[in-house]
């Protein structure tokens, strides 16, 4: 596949020369979405740092998700525009089924992100039923992953990253 970023870097030579994190978000209007870019933003830095690139996979078009990651602090990085998931096809990520999307543990969630934190919930920018994931990769090696059980999951950015070959 030749996947290339709106910087017109080339996924496949990003992840055979660097050490990325390829993180694959749920659509934008989702709590937990924009719970995950703000908890990605304020790990930016420690990321970075770590001589990590950090890459995001969405499903709208470039010009739909910049204004969106600029909000959330997370301007500047590559983004990918995955808008028929062909992308997320190829990490295994799949459709969540009612019970990963609507389950008790999933209400409390989006109270605590979408109330408490003040993410809320808007119109969905992308395929609602997506689960997302992230995937730290190296050498074209998946080192490290964290794939969603339920939509409320909450990876650790900066401990996914701590793996090193």
């Amino acid at each position: 596949m030749n996947i290339v970023t709106n910087k017109g870097e080339y996924l496949d030579d990003l992840i055979a020369n660097e050490r990325v994190l390829l993180v694959f978000l749920r659509h934008f209007g989702c709590t937990f979405c924009r719970e995950t870019m703000s908890e990605l933003a304020m790990a930016r830095k420690d990321l970075e740092g770590s001589g990590m690139k950090i890459v995001i996979v969405h499903m709208v078009e470039f010009d739909v998700a910049q204004p969106i990651l600029d909000l959330y602090d997370l301007d500047g990085l590559s983004h990918i525009s995955d808008e028929n998931k062909l992308v997320y096809e190829n990490y295994g990520l799949s459709k969540t089924g009612f019970r990963a999307m609507f389950g008790v543990k999933n209400w409390w969630r989006a109270l605590v992100a979408g109330i408490f934190k003040g993410h809320l919930i808007g119109k969905p920018a992308g395929d609602p039923w997506q689960m997302p994931g992230v995937f730290f990769l190296q050498e074209r090696k998946v080192l490290n992953k964290f794939t969603y059980k339920f939509v409320s999951d909450r990876p650790d950015f900066v401990e996914l990253a701590r793996v090193r070959s």
